[in-house]
C-alpha cells in the first residue's frame, strides 16, 4: 500500500523561466506550509446521548432504550400562529438529542468551543440508519440524514455576561426497522481543523428502567469492578456477531465467572455484567464433563438476541426491541435451548440472509457428528438437526449418497520450496510436520474458503486449493477476523498477529515485528496513554475497514480496558522501511535514503458519477430553525421545534408510499404549499417579529437528489440488468516507471511497469473491462474500468492491481467495492394517473368522470376502453420515467363501496382473470394474445391494446346494485406484477391499487325487472292524470254546490241573530209587523240568493 500523495501539479513547459518561477513559488510556501503544519492541533469530536428533558445538563450522558415518541410538543407548536407549520398538525418529537463538543488538548474544552462558535463553526450531523435483517417486514433502504447542530448554552451557573460553557444539539432521530445507527461528525469548514468522526448510536434493548428511574439489564447484574485476574495472562478470543446488524455485541472468556463484556458503542464504552444463568450442569453417560466451570466460552450476538454457551449447555436472550418486532416485549430471562443435547461448539455464521440470522452447534457424545442449525427471525429461535438421515460420522465410513466430499486435506504440510504459495494438485512433496485442521472460514461475499490450523489454504472453487507458505507451520492459528471487505487478520496460539489480503498470497506479520517496534516507540514519544509495556490483547476485531483491538493495560498497578486502532498501513510501511534504506553520500557527508517500492506517485480516481445512483443512498436535509437572540443561542422551545421538524420530516418519508403517482415526485411536495409565503415570514423574522421568537425556513427541510461524488468510490455498488458503472484510475509513474522505445511512436507500443488488474469474485455474475490511455507529456497512465452486470445477481469486488515491481512482488495497491447485482433499492411502480387519462381521453374520444369527483381517485366509464399506464420511481435520485416492461395485471379484490372492499381467494382470482376460465366468472378481457407460460393470465405491456371490461354473470361485478338514481359504481382492488414476465430488469415491482369504475351495465334479469316496475309506475301515474281530469269538472260543481249550501245557512243564522238582538227594545206591536216585513225580505233575500247561482253557472260554466 502505497503513502498518500499530493496532486500533480499542472504540466508546465520545460522553460527555464517558468522553472524559476516555480521554483520561487516553492521557496515561498515553504515556511506558510511548516507553519501550518505546526499551528495544526489535533482536535477530536465528542458525541454524546442526551435525554430530552436533559438538554443543557453538563456531565449528563444517557443509554439508548426509550423509543416512545414525545408528545409534549404541542404546547410549544401551538405558539407559531403566524408560522409555516400546520396548526391542526400534530408533532411528536424524539425522546433524544446528541450533544455535541470537542477538545484539542491543552486549552481547557469550554474555551475551545466557546472560540469554536465565535469563529463561525457548526457541527454538520449525518445519521444513517442500518437497514434490517427482515426484508419481508421492513422495507429495504439506505437511509441518511443531515442535520445542523444548534448551539445551547449550559443551565450551570455562569459569572460572564454571555456564556461559560456551551454545546451543540442536534436530535437524535429513531426509525422504525432500524437498531443500529451510525453518526458521522464533521465540521463546516469554520473555526479549528477537526478531523471527521464516526460513532455507533445503537438501541439497547437489554435494559429496563425501575421503580427509581434507574436502569438495570435484564440479562444479568452490572459488576463495576474490573478485577486484573479477569484479563491478565488470559488468552484473546474472537468477537463474535452478524456484521453490520448487532446493535449489543457480546464478549465472554472471562475465567471462573458467569460474566460477559457487553457494549452498544462497539466498544467506546462498555459493561462488565454477570448473568442471570442457573449453571446446573451435571456431566453424564451420554455428555461427559471432566470438570465444570462457570466461565462463558462462546458468545455470539445477532440483531436481537444474545447466545452463550455455558460449560455444554446453550442459552438465548431475545431484547425488547419494538422498532423491529413491534409488539414483541423480550425474553425476560435466559432461556436454554438444546436441553437435552451435549453441545462442545457454537460458531456464527456472520452474514444474514433470506431475512434470517443464523447460528450453529456442534454436538459431542451420543450426537458427534450431527449440527443443530439455528434460525433467528424477529427475535424468535428456532433449531434444526442437521444431515436428517444420519450423522457426518457415520456417513463417512459408509456411502456418501447424502454428502459430498469437496476435499481431502493431506496428511503433512506440503513442502514449497522457498515458494511464497502452491498450488496443490497431490503431485508436491511434502514435510514432516503433520497437517493439524482446526477450522474453516467462508467469505459469502468473495466465494474464498479457508481452512485453518498450523497451516493456511485457500480456495475459490472449493476443489483447488492454494497452501499460502509464508505462515511458519510451527505456529497455530486460533481465530481468524474478516473485514469482508478485503482484509484479514490472523490471531494465533501465541498472540501473534498476521495480516491477509484477501486474493492475495503475501502474509505479514504484524505483531511482534519490526514496524510494531517503531510504531510504539513513536507513540512513546508522542506520550500516548493507550501504550503501556504491561499489556493484554482481550480481542481483536473489524470496525467501518479498520482493525481495532481490545487490550487490558496495567499503569501504575491500575487497571484500564481501551479500544486502539492497529494502523496496519503503517506498520506494513515501517516494515519495509526498516528493511530497505541505504546511505547515499551528498558532498562530504552520507544521507540517509530509502527505496521507494511504490510504482507510482500519484493516484487519483476520475469521471466518478453521481453515488446516488448506484448506493441507492436516499439522504435527508434538516438544519434548526432560526432563533431572533443576537448571540445566536438555541432555547429549549427551539430546539423542540427542531425535534417536531426532524420527525414530520421522516413521517412524510416513512408514509410515502401511495399507488397513484404524485404529480410532484417528491416524499416532501406537500410543504410546497407552506413555501410560497415565504417571504412574508422571513420579513417578520428581520423584524423580530416572529411567533416564538424563532423562523422556520421551510427550504432548508427537503430532499436530496444531487449528491456528487467524493473522489472515491461507493461503499457499494448496485447494478440492475443492462446497467453498468464506470469510472477512471489516474497513475502519475515515477522517472523510471515508464519506458518505450524512441524509434515506435504508438501507445500501443508503449511498455509499463505498473497495471491495474479487476478480480472477480463471481465472473459468471459481472463483467469487467479495463481500457488503457497513456499520457506521454504528463508521464502518467489512465485506466477506464467499467463494470457491467450479467448473469444472474451476486458480488462483485474490484481490485487495482499493479505488476510486480523489485524487490517488492506483489501488488502495490488495492481497493474492494462490493457489487450487488440484483434490483437496485429505493424503485417502485406506480399508477400514472395523469397520462392514463390522457391517454384514454384520446383514445375514447371522451371522459366522463364520476357525479362525485374525488380528484385524488378519477372514475373510468365501463363502456370504455380502459389504457393503463405505469411509471418507475426513482426514490433516490427524484427521477421517474414509463414502465416499459412486461406485466401480469389481476383483480385481487373489490366491492362496490370501499367500505366493501374484500380480498379475492386464490381460486376466485383465477376464475376472474384468467383467459382459460369457463365459468363465465370474468371481469375483463383484452385482445392480446401474450400470456404467460402456462396461459392461465394476459402479459401486458405498454403497448397493449387495453381491457374491455366484462363483469360476466359469476363475476362479482356482475349485476351491480344502484345505490342512487346513477348508474352502478365498483372498486376494484388490482394488482400489477412484473414477476417472471419481463425481462428488461432484475426488480420484481408489485403494485396494489384501488379502480374506480362507474356506469356498470344491470343484468337481463334485473334491468327487466327494474324496466316493469318502472313502465307499471307511469301508467299507473297516467292513468290517475286521466282519471283526475274527466272527474275534475263534477268534483269542482259538486264542491262549489256545497259551499254555497254551507255559506247559506251560515248566513241565515248570523241574520237571525243580528234582527234578533236590534228588535228587542221595540213595541209588540211593531215588532210584530217588523218581524213579518222582515221574515217577508229575508225570503226575498233567501229567493234571490237562490237564482244568483243559477246566473252565476250560466256565465262561467267551470271555474278553475
Amino acid at each position: 500500500r502505497c503513502p498518500a500523495m499530493y496532486p500533480a501539479g499542472p504540466a508546465w513547459p520545460k522553460l527555464r523561466v517558468l522553472r524559476a518561477l516555480w521554483a520561487l513559488l516553492a521557496v515561498l510556501l515553504a515556511p506558510w506550509r511548516l507553519w501550518a503544519k505546526e499551528d495544526i492541533q489535533e482536535c477530536i469530536w465528542h458525541v454524546v446521548l442526551i435525554k430530552f428533558e436533559a438538554v443543557g445538563e453538563e456531565g449528563r450522558s444517557d443509554r439508548f432504550f426509550d423509543l416512545e415518541p414525545l408528545e409534549s410538543l404541542d404546547s410549544v407548536f401551538s405558539l407559531l400562529v403566524d408560522a409555516p407549520t400546520d396548526q391542526n398538525e400534530k408533532y411528536l418529537g424524539f425522546p433524544y438529542y446528541l450533544k455535541i463538543n470537542y477538545s484539542c488538548g491543552g486549552e481547557s474544552p469550554e474555551a475551545q468551543v466557546r472560540k469554536g462558535h465565535l469563529t463561525g463553526l457548526k457541527p454538520l450531523v449525518l445519521v444513517t440508519f442500518q437497514s434490517p435483517v427482515n426484508f419481508h417486514r421492513w422495507k429495504i433502504e439506505q437511509l441518511q440524514i443531515q442535520m445542523e447542530a444548534a448551539p445551547f448554552r449550559s443551565k450551570e451557573r455562569c459569572n460572564a455576561e454571555e456564556v461559560c460553557a456551551m454545546s451543540w444539539y442536534t436530535p437524535m432521530p429513531i426509525k422504525n426497522g432500524s437498531v443500529v445507527m451510525y453518526v458521522d461528525v464533521r465540521s463546516n469548514g469554520l473555526g479549528p481543523f477537526i478531523q471527521n468522526k464516526r460513532f455507533h448510536v445503537n438501541i439497547n434493548g437489554f435494559l429496563q428502567k425501575q421503580q427509581d428511574n434507574t436502569l438495570q439489564f435484564t440479562v444479568g447484574n452490572e459488576i463495576f469492578n474490573l478485577i486484573p485476574r479477569y484479563f491478565i495472562n488470559v488468552p484473546s478470543r474472537p468477537l463474535w456477531h452478524t456484521v453490520n446488524q448487532t446493535p449489543v455485541l457480546i464478549l465472554g472468556g472471562i475465567p471462573d465467572e458467569k460474566s460477559v463484556l457487553l457494549t452498544d458503542t462497539s466498544f467506546t464504552d462498555f459493561f462488565l455484567v454477570e448473568l442471570n444463568i442457573d449453571s446446573c450442569w451435571v456431566g453424564s453417560f451420554y455428555c461427559p464433563q471432566a470438570s465444570f466451570t462457570a466461565t462463558i466460552y462462546d458468545a455470539i450476538a445477532t440483531e436481537s438476541t444474545l447466545f452463550i454457551r455455558q460449560n455444554q449447555l446453550v442459552y438465548y436472550f431475545t431484547g425488547t426491541y419494538v422498532t423491529l418486532h413491534e409488539s414483541n416485549q423480550g425474553s425476560g430471562s435466559w432461556v436454554r435451548v438444546l436441553a437435552n443435547e451435549c453441545i462442545k461448539k457454537l460458531c456464527p455464521v456472520h452474514a444474514h440472509g433470506n431475512g434470517s440470522e443464523y447460528i450453529m452447534a456442534l454436538t459431542t457424545g451420543k450426537r458427534e457428528g450431527y449440527v443443530h442449525f439455528g434460525t433467528i427471525t424477529d427475535g424468535r429461535v428456532s433449531f434444526e438437526l442437521l444431515p436428517r438421515q444420519r450423522s457426518v460420522c457415520e456417513g463417512l465410513q459408509g456411502t456418501y449418497n447424502y454428502l459430498a466430499i469437496l476435499y481431502t486435506i493431506p496428511e503433512f504440510i506440503p513442502d514449497a520450496r522457498g515458494l511464497e504459495f502452491l498450488m496443490l494438485l497431490g503431485t508436491e512433496s511434502h514435510t514432516t510436520f503433520l497437517m493439524v485442521p482446526k477450522g474453516m472460514f467462508y467469505n459469502q461475499y468473495s466465494n474464498l474458503l479457508y481452512i485453518w490450523g498450523n497451516f493456511l489454504l485457500q480456495s475459490y472453487n472449493y476443489e483447488n486449493f492454494i497452501y499460502l507458505a509464508d505462515f511458519p507451520k510451527e505456529q497455530s492459528i486460533k481465530y481468524l477476523v474478516n473485514s469482508f471487505r478485503g482484509d484479514m487478520a490472523i490471531v494465533t496460539e501465541t498472540e501473534e498477529i498476521w495480516y491477509l489480503l484477501e486474493g492475495s498470497y503475501r502474509m505479514y506479520k504484524l505483531f511482534p515485528s519490526r514496524g510494531w517496534e517503531v510504531h510504539i516507540n513513536l507513540q512513546v514519544m508522542h506520550q500516548s496513554s493507550v501504550y503501556t509495556p504491561n499489556e493484554t490483547m482481550v480481542t481483536l476485531f473489524y470496525e467501518d475497514t479498520k482493525l481495532y483491538q481490545l487490550v487490558y493495560l496495567m499503569k501504575n498497578q491500575q487497571g484500564q480496558l481501551v479500544k486502539r486502532h492497529v494502523p496496519v498501513e503503517q506498520l506494513l510501511m515501517y516494515q519495509q522501511l526498516s528493511n530497505h534504506y541505504f546511505f547515499k553520500r551528498q558532498g562530504s557527508h552520507l544521507t540517509l535514503s530509502f527505496t521507494n517500492f511504490c510504482p507510482f506517485s500519484v493516484m487519483r480516481l476520475r469521471d466518478l458519477p453521481n453515488p446516488q445512483v448506484y448506493s441507492r443512498q436516499e439522504r435527508y436535509q434538516a438544519r434548526p430553525p432560526r432563533v431572533v437572540e443576537p448571540s445566536g443561542f438555541h432555547n429549549e422551545n427551539s430546539l423542540a421545534v427542531y425535534q417536531g421538524l426532524v420527525y414530520y420530516l421522516l413521517c412524510l418519508h416513512s408514509e410515502y408510499h401511495k399507488p397513484y403517482a404524485d404529480r410532484v415526485h417528491d416524499s416532501t411536495w406537500s410543504w410546497s404549499n407552506k413555501k410560497q409565503d415565504q417571504d412574508y415570514y422571513f420579513y417578520l423574522a428581520s423584524n423580530s417579529q416572529s411567533p416564538g421568537n424563532v423562523y422556520i425556513d421551510m427550504a432548508s427541510y427537503e430532499k436530496i437528489y444531487d449528491l456528487k461524488a467524493d473522489y472515491e468510490l461507493p461503499e457499494r455498488i448496485f447494478l440492475d440488468k443492462g446497467t453498468s458503472y464506470v469510472f477512471s484510475v489516474f497513475l502519475r509513474v515515477g522517472g523510471q516507471s515508464l519506458e518505450f522505445t524512441p524509434e515506435l511512436l504508438t501507445s500501443e507500443e508503449l511498455k509499463s511497469t505498473v497495471d491495474l488488474g479487476v478480480v472477480l469474485a463471481d465472473p459468471g455474475c459481472i463483467e469487467a473491462v479495463v481500457k488503457q490511455k497513456f499520457l506521454i507529456n504528463r508521464n502518467s497512465v489512465l485506466f477506464r474500468v467499467r463494470l457491467r452486470g450479467e448473469g444472474v445477481p451476486g458480488w462483485g469486488r474490484s481490485d487495482r492491481r499493479w505488476a510486480p515491481f523489485e524487490p517488492s512482488p506483489g501488488p502495490q495497491g488495492n481497493l474492494m467495492v462490493p457489487v450487488l447485482i440484483g434490483c437496485p433499492p429505493g424503485k417502485r411502480l406506480a399508477f400514472d394517473i395523469t397520462y392514463t387519462l390522457q391517454y384514454n381521453r384520446l383514445q375514447n374520444k371522451h371522459y366522463f368522470d364520476c357525479v362525485r369527483v374525488d380528484p385524488e381517485m378519477p372514475c373510468f366509464l365501463f363502456r370504455d376502453v380502459f389504457y393503463p399506464f405505469f411509471l418507475i420511481q426513482d426514490l433516490v435520485t427524484g427521477d421517474s420515467g414509463s414502465f416499459q416492461g412486461s406485466y401480469v395485471l389481476k383483480v385481487v379484490g373489490g366491492g362496490p363501496t370501499l367500505d366493501t372492499i374484500r380480498e379475492y381467494s386464490e381460486e376466485e382470482i383465477y376464475r376472474f382473470n384468467s383467459p382459460l376460465d369457463k365459468t363465465h366468472s370474468l371481469i375483463w378481457t383484452t385482445k392480446n394474445t401474450t400470456t404467460t407460460k402456462d396461459s392461465a393470465f394476459n402479459i401486458m405491456s405498454h403497448q397493449s391494446l387495453g381491457i374491455e371490461w366484462l363483469c360476466l354473470e359469476n363475476s362479482p361485478c356482475y349485476d351491480a346494485v344502484p345505490h342512487t338514481i346513477f348508474a352502478p359504481e365498483f372498486f376494484f382492488k388490482v394488482l400489477v406484477s412484473n414477476r417472471g414476465v419481463d425481462k428488461s430488469t432484475y426488480c420484481d415491482y408489485q403494485l396494489i391499487f384501488l379502480l374506480h369504475i362507474h356506469g356498470l351495465p344491470l343484468s337481463a334479469k334485473r334491468a327487466f325487472f327494474i324496466l316493469m316496475v318502472s313502465s307499471s309506475v307511469f301508467i299507473g301515474l297516467v292513468t290517475l292524470y286521466i282519471i283526475f281530469c274527466l272527474l275534475l269538472p263534477v268534483m269542482v260543481k259538486a264542491w262549489n254546490s256545497l259551499r254555497w249550501k254551507i255559506n247559506n245557512i251560515i248566513m241565515s243564522e248570523s241574520y237571525y241573530t243580528y234582527t234578533s238582538r236590534n228588535c228587542s227594545g221595540t213595541s209588540e206591536t211593531r215588532s210584530t209587523v217588523s218581524s213579518r216585513a222582515g221574515s217577508s225580505d229575508s225570503s226575498k233575500v233567501a229567493e234571490a240568493n237562490q237564482r244568483a247561482p243559477e246566473q252565476t253557472w250560466k256565465k262561467k260554466p267551470l271555474v278553475t
